[in-house]
């Protein structure tokens, strides 16, 4: 008599997270002649589409502070038993000052892409500078709300 041996596969669904900063929320009535007339609900739904036709799961956040951004990556991160698998963040103004944004993504240990809608190195000097960028597996900049499609389109291939 032959043992048969049951395999039970389990299928995980990856994770990605989407983290807007501050004034974020205002796209599509902010200097749209600089950021576009998109608005932050449109881009997330569109990514939201994108991300389950790959079964990938979107979970959208946006915040004006630090502290909270810092605490929602804390809990999708290293305090989360199902940590998401990769974050797409645009930081906003907080890519020129915040440190402890740059600490909570590499304490995650999984890989990030920046997305700008604008070119922030065609923009006023103290722009130029991220603190994120060489942390980043991507920088995406100046390409319009198409930033955040491709930063999705690179966890699409990354994760599968």
């Amino acid at each position: 008599m032959a043992n048969t041996v049951n395999f039970m596969t389990i299928q995980t669904t990856k994770k990605v997270a989407l983290i807007n900063g501050p004034n974020l929320h205002l796209l599509g009535i902010r200097e749209p002649e600089i950021y576009g007339s998109v608005t932050l609900t449109d881009i997330t739904n569109r990514l939201t589409s994108q991300a389950i036709s790959h079964g990938i799961e979107l979970i959208a956040y946006q915040s004006n502070h630090e502290g909270a951004i810092v605490d929602f990556i804390g809990e999708h991160g290293l305090l989360s038993s199902d940590p998401v698998d990769g974050v797409i963040i645009n930081p906003g103004a907080y890519t020129h000052t915040s440190v402890a944004i740059r600490d909570a993504l590499s304490a995650m240990d999984k890989p990030f892409i920046e997305v700008h809608l604008s070119n922030i190195h065609a923009r006023e000097p103290f722009r130029s500078h991220s603190y994120l960028s060489d942390k980043a597996a991507g920088v995406i900049c100046g390409l319009g709300d198409m930033g955040y499609t491709m930063a999705m389109d690179w966890f699409i291939k990354h994760l599968n």
